[in-house]
């Protein structure tokens, strides 16, 4: 019998299972330009405290996905970057598409309009996952960054939501 996958809010007792998750993004060379896990004093700090969950299993969690305001000013209130993640063990399941459905029904529900992501070109995956879920590609940022002395390009998307933002 398969386990129940259960989508929820973040608790900061997940922090551990989240950092090894997102250590195994970092390890993949395609999940972030980030080489080291911030605190979780730091990572909570950047990231929306009501836009931040998981995808569980009993007591293992499978993925997390998370927002981060792009900016302190107040027209841009409601435009963030999004972060997906899901185990390496997860990888193939739905997973991805789980969260990332529940975290672009959190935002709008806690006013966030636009969301971006910024993809490295060989993570397909996480591409065609963002596509599904209505993202749509604004540009290719070319040599945005430099990744162990070689620059990077990321293709930027974003979704516009239909519900929030609209007046």
């Amino acid at each position: 019998m398969e386990n129940k996958i259960c989508i929820d809010q973040m608790l900061p007792e997940d922090w551990e299972q989240v950092r090894r998750i997102y250590i195994e993004g970092i390890d993949t060379g395609h999940a972030t330009f980030e080489k080291e896990i911030p605190s979780w004093k730091s990572w909570n700090t950047v990231h929306s405290p009501d836009c931040r969950i998981v995808a569980r299993s009993k007591e293992k969690i499978l993925g997390w996905a998370a927002i981060s305001p792009v900016s302190e000013r107040n027209v841009y209130a409601g435009v963030a970057e999004v972060s997906v993640y899901v185990s390496q063990f997860s990888m193939g399941k739905g997973i991805g598409n789980l969260l990332l459905q529940a975290l672009i029904n959190k935002s709008e529900e806690n006013g966030f309009w636009t969301l971006q992501s910024g993809i490295f070109p060989e993570n397909v995956a996480s591409l065609k996952v963002h596509y599904k879920n209505g993202f749509r590609e604004v540009g290719r940022r070319e040599r945005i960054g430099k990744m162990d002395g070689i620059w990077r390009d990321t293709i930027l998307l974003e979704r516009r939501s239909e519900n929030t933002g609209i007046h």
